[in-house]
């Protein structure tokens, strides 16, 4: 969903974050992975071979992540793995919704699991990538060495409202924009009449519903909108590929309808974990991090006071440097 993908954009941000976050580094593998007859991944592998693994999930539905996501974890004490889920980034086939359902995606991270001789690792992400470590280490708990989480979205049907019914009010211009794209006949039914556009085959009619989509994200996805974030979410195959993939995913409620999130919590409360969230996070509702809290208290949460959404802003990359740093504590001996 919305907020979800942001986490994931692919443009790099280095005059940002050179003292901030860790010196930049190549992936030291990268490679392919077929999951099924349909549908082959991407991956990629940094930091220290012989270190703790971690796992990056990347935010969407649909997203992808790029280089400066090495960044944010110690690549001395980590071994850090990067996957694209399925229909995005460099996965193939990029934006296809069949054989793409939550549940596909926690078996791909099992196959990938095994494929990369990983016995546990520490689960990562932001937004929708959230979304998706928890519904996995709720899954796969024995897989699991902790969680790291930010930017926290539940994937239920108030959760996607709030991304177009609530932060509309903090950003009526964009929200405009996205409405006005619409004839006035169909906008009562915004999701409906962009998913008919968005879905159909041909460029002429998808094309535009997708930038004006992605716009709309790109636009909410930090508290002070940054060109960068914006520029990502107008390339035409990026926007294409991140439109689908939420809109597949909303109209399906995440696929998690017959296993909320906050009704597993017993089966990941032993793990070590940390929330981080923006208290200003206008694309995942910070509520949201808070009744996850409730349910789990045992997991710490870390508000970032002046902070949206975007990883890639000062605060956040600040708490999610520290968290990380927090984390090394946390684990299990050996």
């Amino acid at each position: 969903m919305a907020g979800a993908g942001v986490t994931g954009i692919m443009a790099d941000h280095a005059g940002d974050t050179k003292d901030i976050l860790f010196p930049p580094i190549e992936a030291r593998e990268t490679g392919t992975l077929a999951v099924d007859d349909i549908h082959t991944l991407y991956w990629e592998e940094s930091g220290a071979a012989d270190g703790v693994p971690l796992i990056f999930l990347h935010g969407g539905p649909g997203g992808a992540f790029g280089s400066d996501i090495r960044r944010f974890y110690d690549p001395t004490f980590y071994r850090i793995l990067y996957i694209h889920q399925r229909g995005a980034g460099q996965s193939r086939p990029l934006g296809e919704t069949r054989q793409n359902t939550t549940q596909f995606l926690i078996s791909d991270l099992e196959q990938f699991r095994v494929a990369r001789n990983v016995e546990q690792w520490v689960v990562t992400g932001g937004s929708w990538g959230s979304t998706l470590a928890l519904a996995y280490a709720q899954a796969h708990p024995d897989s699991c060495l902790a969680l790291l989480i930010c930017g926290i979205f539940l994937g239920r049907r108030e959760d996607i409202d709030w991304f177009f019914r609530g932060a509309r009010d903090f950003f009526p211009e964009a929200w405009q924009a996205f409405s006005d794209f619409l004839p006035e006949s169909e906008r009562a039914d915004y999701f409906s009449a962009y998913a008919r556009r968005i879905m159909d085959d041909d460029p002429a009619v998808h094309r535009l519903a997708t930038l004006a989509w992605s716009a709309y994200e790109g636009s909410i996805a930090s508290l002070i909108p940054k060109p960068a974030v914006l520029d990502t979410f107008q390339d035409p195959d990026f926007a294409l590929a991140y439109a689908r993939m939420n809109i597949h995913y909303f109209a399906n409620g995440c696929f998690l309808d017959d296993a909320p999130i906050l009704s597993r919590i017993d089966r990941i409360r032993h793990l070590p974990a940390l929330l981080v969230h923006g208290r200003y996070d206008l694309a995942t509702a910070y509520r949201s991090a808070v009744e996850l809290h409730h349910a789990w208290p045992e997991a710490e949460l870390i508000t970032v006071p002046d902070a949206g959404h975007s990883r890639f802003e000062v605060a956040n990359m600040r708490a999610l440097i520290d968290a990380q740093e927090r984390l090394k504590q946390l684990l299990p001996a050996g």
